[in-house]
């Protein structure tokens, strides 16, 4: 059994910084992509950033560029979101997920992608 369990949310005032943090189990093959959604109240989930296997290519949402930053450690089969200047708007719930197999990406900001989900943690940033 494949589980994604994300950690690291919180309220924090605009301007903060947290960290997030997706570690996974049940899924011995690091060669796949993994990514950041998130979804805020009454709004679709969207794709936040993404990154390939080995964590040398990433993508990012417009409205986060320059202020998130993925990583991945699949040495400790854990994938992190550096989230920094945080908005109001950032406030969603935010999931991990993992593409589950090799197969060519074409969009690595889609949900459909990607087959194994986390059940996702709250960030909430105040004004």
């Amino acid at each position: 059994q494949v589980l994604l369990v994300e950690s690291g949310g919180g309220s924090v005032q605009a301007g903060g910084s947290l960290r997030l943090s997706c570690t996974t189990s049940g899924y011995t093959d690091s060669i796949t992509y993994m990514a950041w959604f998130r979804q805020a109240p009454g709004k679709e989930r969207e794709g936040v950033a993404a990154t390939n296997a080995r964590g040398s290519w990433t993508v990012y949402a417009d409205s986060v560029k320059g202020r998130f930053t993925i990583s991945r450690d699949n040495a400790k089969n854990t994938m992190y979101l550096e989230m920094n200047n945080l908005k109001p708007v950032d406030t969603a719930i935010y999931y991990c997920a993992i593409k589950g197999d090799r197969s060519l990406v074409y969009d690595a900001l889609k949900q459909s992608e990607y087959r194994y989900w986390g059940q996702g943690t709250q960030v909430t940033v105040s004004s």
